[in-house]
């Protein structure tokens, strides 16, 4: 059996959508409503919270591989008590999500640190390890939707600074690989981009070519992007989020990995690509 947290989430619900069927899988969610149908009739959807150990060694019974995505920076206990249950349970292996600025020694802010130290807890917690380093996601920019639809307008830090964003979609299919060839994926760190680097202002013209709708982009002020962060998390994670975009004003977030393409056997998909597929949710 395969195990995904987040199944509501993201990579959580692209995952559960690309799964070959021929294995049972549960998906793990405080909202089990939500989950219904993710994967069809072969999936098991059950209640659950990484606060909960006892709950997670329930869920984790008979499981042979798990998706590991957690999303608190303000605290490692929800990755030790997966960890400690699903060693428990005797899961052979745990496919984790983190990020690729684990990879870069000037990146130390709250977000990263508390990434690379769950990565240090899943090697040493007992079953093997995938680790699924993505770089910014391209779905980031749906934060633009509400006011492209309203006003023909992108918000945006930093417009000429490029990112080598990643389709979500492509994190899912390797996540996929990775749970069910245990052995071709243990023990590999993966780094996972998009096919270019990438631009907001670039973004926001190809956003307006598909939409066929000129579209105006306005750059946001450093102390605009910290207050924006600081109405959605808490301020500690804020500043650390808002201490990330500015850290990409040094280039290294426009490294182009090949590592998508390898593993996939074709091209990663490009922001054109993603946009292309969600234009219902940027359209007036």
């Amino acid at each position: 059996m395969i195990l995904l947290t987040g199944a509501t989430g993201t990579v959580g619900s692209l995952t559960a959508r690309r799964l070959p069927g021929t294995e049972p899988v549960r998906l793990l969610t405080r909202d089990p409503g939500r989950a219904a149908g993710l994967a069809g009739a072969h999936a098991e959807v059950v209640g659950g919270d990484f606060e909960d150990p006892v709950g997670l060694r329930r869920a984790l019974t008979g499981v042979r591989s798990a998706l590991l995505v957690t999303a608190d920076p303000l605290t490692h206990a929800h990755d030790e008590n997966f960890l400690a249950a699903a060693r428990a349970a005797g899961v052979r292996h745990v496919v984790k999500v983190t990020t690729l600025s684990v990879t870069e020694p000037d990146a130390t802010d709250l977000v990263t640190e508390w990434q690379r130290e769950n990565e240090r807890l899943l090697r040493a917690s007992g079953p093997t390890w995938t680790l699924l380093r993505p770089r910014a996601f391209m779905s980031n920019t749906l934060r633009w939707a509400r006011s492209v639809r309203e006003e023909g307008v992108v918000r945006a830090p930093h417009g000429d600074t490029e990112t080598a964003a990643v389709d979500p979609r492509d994190i899912a299919e390797v996540a996929v690989r990775a749970l069910t060839d245990i052995e071709e994926h243990a023990g590999r760190e993966y780094a996972l981009t998009g096919p270019e680097a990438v631009s907001p202002v670039r973004q926001t013209e190809i956003l307006s070519g598909l939409l066929q709708r000129p579209l105006k982009f306005v750059e946001l002020a450093r102390e605009q992007v910290l207050r924006g962060m600081l109405e959605r998390y808490p301020a500690p994670v804020a500043r650390a989020l808002a201490e990330s975009v500015a850290r990409g004003l040094e280039g290294t977030k426009a490294q182009v990995d090949p590592t998508v393409a390898e593993l996939l056997g074709r091209p990663a998909r490009s922001y054109r690509d993603w946009a292309a597929g969600h234009l219902s949710a940027f359209r007036a």
